[in-house]
């Protein structure tokens, strides 16, 4: 007989351990489903953590296992496997006593190992940022390599850092930067930024900014922390090498949603439309964290995603 569950999350980052939390708390029958072998997201990734509150400093390896302890201190139960998609469950498959219990709009997930039933589902698979695929880049993830300036900037005051992309996000990385170090290059593959003109303006204005365009970064040199960056001029072909503390990537990021498209609705970029309180275009189905349409990706406001994903999921239960 198969289990149908109040609620299967999908994904155990901080939005999905977010979740799981509030879910335990509210005595739903909960199913967390994650694709890696440890819990935590993108988070276990990032060397130390300065902006989650009351936990300043923190390494990102220790607050993704804590919000881990947290949920399984909870009882929080977990299936460890890989999502090819969400569906409508057929009565048919279920014995009648299961389907009358279920009710309509029951969800069936459907895994590599397993196939999973509930009421609810949650998507909380989060976003992996672009890479620029160089050497040295995967080696210094966390020791100066960092594809977030809002969260790891403050480890770089008064020091030489350097910024790649040409969007709204790398201007705004390089403004943001250009108020605390003593240099930022900002480094573009073109000879004009995408950015909206406003940020240019603001951007043109910071006298320690500086702009290598038609440039693309070949290689990130460093032994234990990022030092040098090998350049390359696109249109001329000259090569150089610029002493940095650190690179902030910022080519672009791209939700993992793939397996949804055409199950929920999503805008142009691959994001799953839904507001705070993450409800999507299919009843019983809710988004939370990275791969939702939203100002901010922070860890702290994918934790609240959880917390209100789950009050959506309270909500829509009691109204069945």
């Amino acid at each position: 007989m198969a289990v149908i569950y109040d609620l299967v999350i999908l994904g155990s980052g901080p939005a999905g351990l977010g979740a799981a939390i509030y879910a335990q708390r509210a005595e739903l029958n909960t199913l967390v489903i994650e694709k890696e072998m440890v819990s935590g997201g993108q988070v276990l990734t990032t060397y130390e953590v300065d902006n989650y509150a009351g936990l300043p400093g923190i390494g990102g390896f220790d607050l993704g296992m804590k919000f881990r302890e947290h949920a399984d201190n909870l009882g929080a139960v977990f299936a460890e496997d890989t999502v090819l998609r969400v569906e409508e469950a057929d009565p048919a498959e279920l014995d009648l006593v299961q389907a009358a219990e279920a009710g309509a709009g029951l969800k069936k997930i459907v895994g590599e190992n397993e196939t999973y039933y509930a009421k609810t589902v949650i998507i909380a698979t989060g976003a992996q940022h672009r890479k620029l695929g160089v050497p040295g880049e995967e080696e210094l993830v966390g020791m100066g390599v960092s594809y977030c300036a809002t969260c790891d900037g403050a480890f770089f005051k008064n020091k030489v850092t350097a910024v790649v992309g040409g969007g709204d996000v790398a201007i705004e990385d390089a403004i943001f930067l250009g108020r605390i170090c003593e240099k930022v290059y900002l480094i573009h593959r073109r000879d004009e930024l995408r950015g909206a003109k406003s940020l240019q303006k603001k951007l043109m204005e910071m006298p320690n900014v500086e702009i290598l365009w038609d440039t693309v970064v070949d290689s990130i040199d460093g032994k234990f922390k990022v030092s040098t960056l090998n350049l390359s001029n696109k249109k001329t072909g000259e090569k150089k090498a610029i002493a940095v503390d650190g690179v902030f990537i910022a080519v672009g990021i791209s939700p993992n949603t793939e397996e949804f498209k055409g199950t929920v609705d999503m805008d142009n970029g691959g994001y799953i439309v839904a507001g705070e309180d993450g409800t999507t275009s299919v009843p019983g189905i809710f988004a939370a964290g990275d791969v939702r349409t939203k100002q901010l990706r922070q860890i702290i406001t994918a934790v609240a995603d959880g917390a209100n994903c789950v009050t959506s999921v309270e909500r829509y239960l009691n109204e069945q």
